[in-house]
């Protein structure tokens, strides 16, 4: 989406706002979409007083999700608050705090809105804090119980095991 900020630009104390569906998942391959149905942006660009423009905008969205640790599909709603300064030039091309207006009128949204909601996403994903995950012998769910797959003794332990074998306690 493309905001024309003509309006708000010589007008201080004004605001633009602004709601649209975000395409999130626009350079993931088919079927790995992480919130295949967009983000909702909402936020507003305000002039202040003193002519300095800012950007408000919260970004929520619906992940889809594997578990890193059992491996099973989960769904957890994510949002993303985002606040930047907006000018017409920059004097510091390479100043990442501030976003410059396209042809000094034009503020282009997708591609920050994009790539901010995208860099807050969390980089574990987890079904549930306590996830006990898979076996890594079996592969089973240890979420739905123990498996029975029998427990390796530390290869640095095996003499203490086979002592208390042969000398059990009484």
């Amino acid at each position: 989406m493309t905001l024309d900020l003509r309006e708000i630009l010589s007008d201080p104390g004004s605001e633009l706002p602004f709601s649209y569906t975000l395409n999130v998942s626009e350079n993931e391959p088919e079927g790995a979409e992480t919130v295949p149905d967009g983000a909702l942006a909402e936020g507003v660009v305000r002039n202040d007083e003193s002519g300095i423009l800012t950007l408000s905008c919260t970004v929520t969205g619906t992940l889809h999700l594997i578990c890193d640790r059992c491996l099973k599909e989960f769904t957890r709603e994510h949002e993303c608050e985002i606040e930047s300064l907006v000018a017409e030039s920059l004097e510091d091309e390479n100043n990442d705090d501030i976003i410059q207006l396209r042809e000094g009128i034009f503020l282009d949204l997708d591609d920050l809105l994009r790539d901010e909601f995208i860099l807050s996403l969390p980089t574990v994903n987890l079904c549930a804090p306590d996830c006990k995950g898979l076996c890594p012998k079996c592969g089973a769910d240890l979420n739905l119980g123990p498996c029975s797959c029998k427990k390796d003794v530390d290869p640095r332990l095996e003499g203490l095991a086979e002592y208390f074998k042969k000398h059990p306690k009484n």
